[in-house]
C-alpha cells in the first residue's frame, strides 16, 4: 500500500472519529433529557430491561467485522457513561451541591460563625446526667473562651437496657446551664414529634448517626429555623450522607453542619474507622461546613488529640469531643470521654496546632 493510500485511510478514520464524537455527544444530550424527565416522574434512572432491549437491537443489526460480544461491550460502556452523566446532573441539581452554590455556607449559632475559616469546637458530656455534672463542664468550656456545649438528653443506644437519657429533663438542665454560662446548646433529637418542644431548649438540633436515614426527622428539622448538625450514618456512603442533608435543605433550612463520626468497618482497634478523607470530599462536593467527631470515631481518649490535629490539618471547620467531670462513673461511654484535666491538656495542645487561615 502506498504512503498516499495510508494517509487517505487515516484521514477517513479521523473523519469517522469526529462523526462518532458528534453522535455520542448527541446521544448524551438525549440521555440527559431522559434523566430530567425520569427525575420529574420519580422513575429509577437505571432500567436493565430497557438496556437489554437496546443491546439486542444493536446486535441484530451487526454485520461485522466485530463479534457480537465486542459490540455489546462497547455499547455497555456508552450506556454506563450516559448513566453517570445523569447522576452528575442530579448532583448538580442538589441544593447542598457546591455546583449549585459555589460560596461557603456560614452557619450562625448565637453569634458563633461556623465555616468562616476559624475552627469551631464543641465539647460536653456524652449524656446529661445532672445539673452539677453539666455545670462543671460548662465552666471549663467558658474558661477557654468557647461558646458551644453538647450533651445528650435523648440517647439512642444499641441495647434497649442501656441508659436512654433524661429526655425533657435533660433539655431543661442544658438550657439552665447554657443561660448561666452564656453558651449555645447542641443536643440530639430522635423523634420528629419532639422537634417543636426542643426549640425552646436547644440552639442546634443534632441528628445522630443512627437517625441519618430517618427521613421524617430530617424533613422536620428542615422545616424549622434552627441550625442542624447532621452526623454520618454508621455505614452510610458519602453520597447517602449528602442526600440526607438534601432532605433538610429541601425544606428550606440551609443552616446545616455535616459531621464525620467514623464508619463501621472490620477494624476493631477503634470504635469506628475515622474516614478522614470524607472531609475534603464533602468540602468539595457541598457548600456546607464539616465537623469531625473524634470521640465517636475512635472511642479512645488516647487518640482524640492526634485525630483532632488530623481533622484540622485536612480542612475541617470544627471538632467535637466529649468531656465528663468523672468519666469512670459516666452513665454512657465512659472509656471515650476526657476528664477536666485531660480536657485542659487536649485544648492547650490543639491550640498550638491551630492552622493559620486566610
Amino acid at each position: 500500500m502506498s504512503n498516499r493510500g495510508l494517509e487517505e485511510l487515516r484521514n477517513s478514520v479521523d473523519e469517522i472519529n469526529l462523526k462518532l464524537l458528534d453522535l455520542i455527544n448527541e446521544r448524551a444530550s438525549l440521555v440527559q433529557e431522559i434523566g430530567r424527565v425520569k427525575e420529574k416522574q420519580g422513575v429509577n434512572r437505571y432500567e436493565p430491561v430497557r438496556e437489554r432491549d437496546m443491546l439486542n437491537l444493536i446486535i441484530d443489526h451487526n454485520d461485522g467485522p466485530f463479534e457480537n460480544s465486542t459490540i455489546e461491550h462497547l455499547f455497555k460502556e456508552i450506556f454506563k457513561a450516559g448513566l453517570e452523566l445523569q447522576k452528575d446532573d442530579h448532583r448538580k441539581a442538589l441544593l447542598v451541591s457546591r455546583k449549585k452554590k459555589p460560596e461557603d455556607t456560614i452557619v450562625n449559632i448565637k453569634g458563633e460563625k461556623v465555616g468562616n475559616g476559624t475552627p469551631t469546637f464543641v465539647f460536653g458530656p456524652c449524656a446529661v446526667e445532672s445539673y452539677d455534672q453539666v455545670a462543671q463542664v460548662a465552666q471549663t468550656i467558658k474558661d477557654k473562651g468557647l461558646k458551644l456545649i453538647r450533651g445528650g438528653a435523648y440517647k439512642p443506644r444499641t441495647s434497649p437496657y442501656d441508659f436512654q437519657g433524661l429526655g425533657v429533663e435533660g433539655l431543661k438542665i442544658l438550657k439552665q446551664v447554657a443561660k448561666e454560662f452564656d453558651l449555645a446548646v447542641v443536643s440530639e433529637i430522635v423523634n420528629p414529634a419532639h422537634i417543636e418542644k426542643a426549640l425552646d431548649y436547644i440552639d442546634v438540633i443534632q441528628i445522630g448517626a443512627r437517625n441519618m436515614h430517618n427521613f421524617e426527622l430530617l424533613k422536620a428539622a428542615g422545616a424549622v429555623n434552627k441550625p442542624v448538625l447532621l452526623k454520618r450514618g454508621l455505614a452510610a456512603t458519602i453520597e447517602e450522607f449528602i442526600n440526607a442533608a438534601e432532605y433538610i435543605i429541601s425544606q428550606g433550612n440551609d443552616q446545616i453542619i455535616l459531621c464525620e463520626r467514623g464508619i463501621r468497618t472490620y477494624e476493631r482497634a477503634t470504635r469506628n474507622t475515622l474516614d478522614i478523607s470524607a472531609v475534603p470530599i464533602l468540602k468539595q462536593e457541598t457548600h456546607l461546613p464539616v465537623f469531625v467527631d473524634v470521640t465517636h470515631s475512635t472511642g479512645r481518649r488516647d487518640l482524640l488529640l492526634p485525630t483532632a490535629k488530623a481533622a484540622l490539618a485536612i480542612g475541617a471547620d470544627g471538632v467535637m469531643a466529649e468531656v465528663h467531670p468523672d468519666p469512670a462513673v459516666a452513665l454512657s461511654d465512659s472509656a471515650q470521654q476526657m476528664n477536666l484535666k485531660q480536657f485542659d491538656e487536649f485544648y492547650n495542645e490543639i491550640q498550638k496546632f491551630m492552622p493559620v487561615r486566610a
